[in-house]
């Protein structure tokens, strides 16, 4: 994609259509591929996790291009968390935030919080734009393995068991940082 995508384009709306026909898609992010879905599709996250080889109880992180898309989750957040999240996105920051059962648990696994990101990833921007909501995002790599930088190596990973969205990674050498909202404490350097 020579310009930057909007939900419009014809790409990002074959993307749409294979996610909402319950597929797994790959996408770049800020510093790896990604493999999603949309996430209230519990047979797709299925399909996703079993590409990964990730067990369910490890929960998923959900990303958006639109922190708005958030909302639900960050209603009953205080004025000060909110803050320290805005200051963050956006960006590689994703934020592990109580879900109060708002979200699926084939979503949060085991956990009480959701991992959220709003990121400045064009594709990603696009995509949920499109989808009208954040969608599933994990590293596009089997558990274990090094996480695709390239087309390519996500291709070789997962052959032609995903759908490719166009499109390259951003700048960032390192995935996101995972911070914990509620305690401050920073789970995963970024």
């Amino acid at each position: 994609m020579s310009q930057l995508p909007t939900a419009y384009h014809p790409r990002i709306q074959q993307a749409l259509r294979h996610m909402l026909a319950g597929g797994v898609l790959a996408y770049p992010t800020e510093a790896v591929w990604g493999l999603g879905c949309c996430l209230d599709d519990e047979t797709a996250v299925a399909q996703l996790l079993a590409l990964k080889q990730r067990p369910l109880h490890k929960g998923l992180i959900l990303v958006s291009g639109n922190a708005k898309h958030f909302e639900f989750l960050l209603e009953r957040c205080s004025s000060e968390q909110r803050a320290r999240m805005q200051a963050t996105w956006p960006g590689p920051n994703t934020w592990l935030v109580p879900h109060h059962n708002l979200v699926p648990a084939w979503i949060s696994g085991r956990h009480a919080s959701v991992a959220i990101r709003v990121s400045d990833h064009p594709i990603i921007g696009a995509l949920s734009a499109a989808l009208g909501g954040p969608l599933v995002s994990t590293s596009a790599n089997p558990q274990g393995l090094t996480p695709a930088r390239t087309a390519l190596r996500s291709r070789i990973y997962f052959g032609n068991a995903v759908h490719y969205c166009v499109g390259a990674v951003g700048r960032s050498n390192n995935p996101s940082q995972i911070r914990d909202l509620i305690s401050g404490q920073i789970v995963r350097p970024g």
